[in-house]
């Protein structure tokens, strides 16, 4: 892999004008699905604490560190390949890591993580529903997947298809890989999960072959490089800031806190002038800042260390796996699972969210799959959004009307699908408290 073919652009706009990759940022940042990000759940239930972060804000302080990253490394990259500097600048390159960034969560369902969860389990507990599928259609319902799901979006037509740039595009896809794969690639970061389903292969084969991304086995290719950003930025955000968030919940006491952050920061840390900070809030937010800003500088060192392996395929891990402080990130990891992750309220969100998309699915997938024409369900079925019902009834493939349902319901917020189960089940009316 090359970076010119990687990066794939024009000569570089005028600095009055917005580049192709300025414009990919823009219309993410614009798009339906970017907006309902700020009813989602990125860890705690989100009405109880203003402080406490939502899918929303997760994905716009990960844009801004990739987009520290993108240009740190596009520093070095323009710099040791002078010919691409005719063709993109740091700052384009900053860009897309940040772009890519921003939609990473894109494709995430309502109620954290446990969405996903809900989605897949629903059909390992209906198996008769396999007759309807191929063996490769299956597998993407018996594993929802986010990602793939954010890339179905991003390339979806209507009002969803962002007409990315390929290197955009590509920089998000973290999993170059379908759900079913014959070959298992052990220890590769990219081959733990996919990142695309059935209906959008075709999709990323024709972008895999544009940027020249190198195939390892049918179907399953290294990631692009840039990817890697997306991915540390990503792994520096909720590594460290839902520790913050976990901290102002009262769930990690604060002097564990400080610890924590003082182990990332090594030499740096400096416990004379955190005394000078007053308010205990503002010294985490401090210690925040700090150990984002270190891990930053120490991820884009790993990344220019590595250039030439990962231009290869060689290279394949989590650039913080790297970090002369993965054991302490590791520690945080652990700790936040125990204390935060595992705590009431993420408990809570997890069952609420599992019966909540089961109710909703028992709902509307019959009606999809033309199984039941009751009046009950003739009903129901007027529930969805008309664009919705056209677009399943002009699908002529069952897994491509199950795909376009399921758009449907991952695409909801968290609120939106409490309460429309609600009225289904006849909780509430409109008009009734």
């Amino acid at each position: 892999m090359n970076w010119s073919t990687l990066l794939h652009s024009n000569p570089s706009s005028t600095p009055k004008s917005r580049s192709r990759f300025d414009k990919d940022f823009d219309r993410i940042i614009f798009s339906h699905p970017f907006r309902k990000l700020q009813d989602k759940t990125q860890v705690h239930p989100l009405p109880e604490h203003d402080f406490v972060h939502n899918r929303l804000t997760h994905s716009l302080e990960v844009s801004s560190v990739a987009r520290s990253l993108g240009k740190e490394v596009g520093n070095t990259i323009i710099e040791r390949n002078p010919g691409l500097g005719n063709q993109i600048s740091s700052h384009d390159i900053g860009v897309i890591v940040a772009s890519a960034a921003l939609a990473h969560d894109i494709g995430n369902p309502p109620f954290g993580h446990s969405g996903e969860t809900a989605i897949a389990h629903y059909f390992l507990e209906h198996p008769k529903l396999e007759v309807h599928f191929t063996n490769n259609e299956w597998q993407d319902l018996l594993y929802f997947e986010g990602n793939a799901q954010g890339f179905r979006l991003l390339n979806k037509a209507g009002f969803q298809g962002l007409k990315l740039t390929e290197a955009t595009l590509a920089s998000f896809t973290k999993y170059p890989r379908p759900s079913l794969v014959f070959e298992s690639f052990e220890g590769r970061q990219s081959q733990k999960k996919y990142g695309f389903f059935q209906t959008e292969a075709k999709a990323f084969e024709q972008l895999a072959s544009y940027l020249g991304l190198r195939e390892i086995a049918p179907q399953q290719w290294c990631r692009h490089p840039l990817a890697f950003l997306v991915e540390a930025a990503d792994d520096i955000c909720y590594h460290l800031i839902d520790l913050e968030d976990g901290c102002n919940l009262g769930l990690i006491a604060h002097a564990e806190t400080v610890a924590l952050y003082a182990d990332v920061l090594g030499e740096n840390f400096k416990p004379e002038k955190l005394k000078k900070i007053k308010h205990k809030k503002e010294q985490i937010a401090t210690l925040r800042a700090l150990a984002i800003n270190h891990m930053v500088k120490e991820c884009v060192l790993i990344f220019n260390d590595h250039e030439e392996s990962l231009l290869s395929g060689e290279f394949d891990q989590a650039l913080i796996s790297k970090s002369v402080h993965h054991l302490h990130l590791k520690t945080i990891k652990q700790i936040s699972f125990e204390k935060i992750y595992q705590s009431r309220s993420v408990i809570e969100i997890e069952a609420s969210g599992f019966h909540v998309i089961h109710g909703l699915l028992d709902t509307f997938l019959p009606v999809t799959l033309h199984q039941d024409i009751s009046k009950k369900h003739q009903v129901w079925a007027r529930l969805l959004p008309s664009e919705v019902r056209v677009e399943i009834e002009e699908t002529e493939n069952v897994y491509g009307k199950v795909r376009t349902l399921l758009d449907y319901i991952s695409g909801m917020t968290d609120r939106s699908a409490m309460m429309l189960y609600r009225k289904i089940n006849g909780i509430s009316l409109p008009g009734m408290s």
